[in-house]
Order: C-alpha cells, then structure tokens, then sequence
C-alpha cells in the first residue's frame, strides 16, 4: 500500500511528461544518413566536375538522379529500422505520420524536374532542387529541433542564388550542387545528432528522477 501519494503523483507526471516528449520528437531521421548523403553528394559533384564521370546534360542527369536515390535508400532504410526496433513507437503507423509534412514539397520538386528535363532547360534544376531541398527542411520544423528550420532557410537561399546568378550551369558547376547540398546536409545532420544526445540526457534524468519501489511502497 502507496503511503506517499505525492510521491505516485509525481511519478505519474514524470511518467507523462516523458511520454509526451517521446511522442513530439520525430525520430526517424537519421542524423548519420543525412552525413554520409552529404558526402556523397560532394563525391559525385567532384567526380563530374573533373570530368570523370559523363558530364553532358544526360550524364549529369544520371549522375544527381543516383544520389538522390542513394539518399531516399539510406533515408527510409534508418526510418524502417527505427519504424521496427525503437520501443516507444511499437510499430504504430501513427507515429509515421510526419513524413507525409515533407511529401507536398517533393512532389512539386519532382513535377518542376520533370518539366525541366521534358524541355531541356536543364540549367534551373540546381536551384529548383535547393529550394525542394529547403522546403522539405521547414515541412518538419515542428517534429524536429527548431535549428532545422534554419537548414531549409539556407538552402532555399542558396537555390535562389543559383537561379538568379548567371553563370551557374547544369553542366558547368556541379560543384555548386554538391557543396550546398553537402554542407546542408552535414549540418542538418549535426542537428540532429545534437538533438539525440540532448533528448537522452533527458530521458535520464527522468529515469533517475522517478521514485523506487522502497520510496513509494512499504
């Protein structure tokens, strides 16, 4: 029999507090694949610019259009393995509803680069994808650390750059893309990766914080 009933209030609200802090924070980004994306975006953007790889406008096409698959692989592999093994989602298809935030801006991305290819403007695209890039980045600023929403600021402003400055080709300045997209997502990695550490001294110090079985029963 419980004779420290603020005792079990406590805990109860420790209880919940940790659960609604579980529930809040996205997990299934991962910080690591958003790293090694970046880099191999920055690979293949060294490769094309020296010339090492086709560098024609279909080449290139065919060089970005890899990366970005090897991204979603990575991408949706961390977010599976999350979806099955982390305890506090217990395979609720719920909790996956956050990615539906970052579908609108991928859509749109993928119509404009249809159209661009379709038309064979292919200069725009560097900066068409920037921008998808960014928009993607602010769609999660609310399941994801604030400081995100600065990565899609960036991004966006870096993919206005690239549209509105001349000289910045498609077939030219892939390097362009590669240091962007590297550096946007090696920081939004960081965030992450920052985040996951503050969100497991939390955790901690919630489980150091509820009351024992001695403290709460006689």
């Amino acid at each position: 029999m419980s004779i420290h009933p603020l005792h079990d209030a406590l805990g109860t609200v420790r209880v919940l507090r940790r659960s609604l802090l579980e529930k809040q924070r996205f997990k299934g980004w991962s910080g690591p694949t958003r790293f090694m994306s970046g880099g191999v975006a920055l690979i293949a953007s060294c490769l094309l610019h020296f010339h090492l790889l086709p560098s024609d406008n279909f080449g290139t096409t065919l060089v970005w259009g890899s990366v970005f698959l090897a991204a979603m692989i990575l991408n949706l592999s961390a977010l599976v393995y999350w979806f099955l093994h982390d305890e506090a989602v217990d395979r609720d298809p719920h909790r996956l509803r956050p990615i539906l935030d970052v579908m609108p801006p991928l859509a749109v991305g993928a119509l404009f680069t249809f159209v661009l290819i379709w038309n064979r403007n292919f200069d725009p695209l560097y900066g068409t994808w920037m921008c998808m890039f960014g928009l993607t980045n602010l769609a999660s600023r609310y399941v994801l650390p604030p400081a995100i929403s600065l990565v899609g600021v960036f991004y966006i402003l870096s993919g206005a750059l690239c549209l509105l400055l001349p000289g910045i080709g498609f077939t030219q300045t892939p390097l362009a893309m590669g240091m962007v997209f590297c550096i946007g997502e090696c920081s939004g990695g960081t965030v992450l990766h920052l985040d996951d550490r503050r969100y497991a001294a939390i955790l901690r110090e919630f489980r150091e914080e509820e009351p024992s079985a001695e403290e709460t029963d006689v």
